[in-house]
């Protein structure tokens, strides 16, 4: 069976004028002679050659029109990934989520529940944001939160599939990329002088993203929010915390 998770790498602007300049007749498709083989056939070279719009259309008429063909499973398959490289997010969750509820004990039902933290990881992010080295981790993070959940749940689900490792090492970026949101919404409270709000928003990352470089950070929210709030007792206890492991913290060095 063959999967396209790391495919040829082909520029993106190239991808979009392939993808712009052939874009078959799904009715003709439908209306055609073509056997089932024939339009597998077709639907896989255009995915081999990076044509992912092409491929989706193939894709759907042959879904369309051989529901119960001997293509179907594998038709559903490329179809997530083909969306997923189209970047549409609706219909590949829309297919993955068909597919693990007719399929839960499928051989692939752990290649599919990784598709969909993928899926949900690529709509948190912004390619041209990336590309122009534009800082936005402070929008909104639920589909961040979602593709957490999905490796997750891979994680819990299948612990020795060949995805676990890389869901790993992608849940620990998602703590980052949440850990980082809760700080820059910790700092908005701090400007509104909201210290309560301040203080709960900078605890969570202590709570929920202990492993990541943000913990620092979050304790001098905490400690500035604590003495603004009259709350010495707390302000003290999370300025011991910051003297046993942040010792060179300059906040120590005021108070």
């Amino acid at each position: 069976m063959h999967k396209f998770v790391k495919g040829a790498a082909i520029a993106f602007f190239s991808l979009a004028i392939v993808a712009c300049s052939s874009k078959p007749d799904e009715e003709e498709l439908l209306a055609g002679k073509q056997t089932p083989e024939e339009l597998y056939s077709q639907a896989r070279n255009s995915m081999e050659l990076g044509n992912f719009a092409k491929a989706v259309k193939t894709l759907e008429a042959l879904d369309s029109k051989y529901p119960f063909g001997p293509y179907k499973t594998q038709v559903q398959l490329d179809l997530i990934y083909a969306y997923y490289k189209q970047d549409d997010t609706a219909n590949a969750i829309a297919n993955i989520d068909r597919f693990l509820k007719l399929n839960p004990t499928h051989p692939d039902a752990d290649y599919v529940t990784y598709m969909r933290g993928l899926v949900n990881m690529q709509a948190d992010s912004y390619m041209l944001h990336s590309l122009l080295h534009i800082d936005r981790t402070d929008r909104d993070p639920q589909n961040a939160k979602d593709a957490f959940k999905d490796f997750a749940k891979l994680l819990k689900a299948y612990p020795d599939s060949k995805y676990a490792a890389d869901a790993r090492q992608r849940m620990q970026y998602l703590k980052n990329r949440l850990a980082s949101y809760a700080i820059k919404v910790a700092e908005y409270y701090v400007k509104m002088d909201a210290w309560s709000a301040a203080a709960v928003r900078a605890q969570t990352v202590l709570e929920s993203y202990s492993d990541t470089p943000y913990v620092e950070k979050a304790l001098e929210i905490m400690a500035e929010a604590y003495g603004k709030l009259g709350q010495n007792e707390l302000k003290q206890h999370v300025l011991m915390v910051m003297k046993t492991n942040y010792p060179d913290n300059d906040m120590l060095k005021q108070d």
